[in-house]
């Protein structure tokens, strides 16, 4: 009994289309055989006769050729064989040329970065897309219920003024009045001093300032 061991197909990493690479392997197969032999028919004595050795006129003939006085038991020495075999078969696979194995490796982890990148576009698409939507539907005044399944997809969505818009707000304006002589030459008593923030020694008054847009 022999055991032989065959040496199979390497394993193969697929790293995408067109990216194929094998590596050195090791096979370990542990074996265990059993066998049991007999012989049939089985017997486990053997009878042997004995014949009469009788010879009167001693001529060197038995007087009773033939004649079996009784027979003889002994053991056959027929028995039933077992053996049990164990063992471990181990085969080492290495490649000659290592660098087709390096530029394979290689082409290997330059194709798993951009499946990477790939799917880091994809995730910065879904966001902005989700962003846009929910933006625009902020502005309208549309949202998910507080308590509906999907109001997380846009709780992080914050909608904020354009830059440069003017929003509508209210100025108070503090005007003093005219003075009976003009402090310099050539000003106007009668006109009322405008400032934004600024406070002047008078009782004020406070006006409404609405931003202009084209339809009014």
């Amino acid at each position: 009994m022999a055991i032989q061991q065959l040496t199979g197909p390497w394993p193969t990493n697929n790293y995408g289309p067109g990216y194929t690479c094998q590596g050195p392997t090791l096979n370990v197969s542990p074996f265990v055989t059993k066998s049991h032999s007999y012989a049939l028919p089985f017997q486990s004595t053997v009878r042997t006769p004995y014949y009469d050795p009788t010879d009167d006129d001693e001529n060197g003939v038995p007087d009773n050729p033939g004649n079996i006085l009784y027979f003889q038991e002994l053991p056959s020495g027929q028995k039933n064989n077992h053996a049990l075999n164990f063992g471990i078969s181990a085969t080492v696979s290495i490649p000659l040329d290592s660098g087709l194995q390096n530029r394979c490796k290689a082409a290997a982890d330059t194709q798993n970065a951009l499946q990477r990148q790939i799917l880091a576009n994809k995730r910065l698409d879904f966001e902005l897309s989700r962003l846009r939507h929910c933006g625009e539907l902020a502005q309208k005044g549309i949202a998910f219920h507080p308590k509906s399944q999907f109001y997380v997809i846009c709780s992080d969505v914050i909608l904020k003024p354009k830059p440069g818009q003017v929003l509508p707000h209210v100025h108070q304006i503090k005007v003093s009045k005219p003075d009976a002589k003009p402090s310099k030459p050539g000003s106007d008593p009668a006109a009322p001093k405008h400032a934004h923030g600024l406070t002047q020694p008078s009782q004020p008054y406070p006006l409404t300032v609405k931003p202009f847009s084209p339809s009014s």
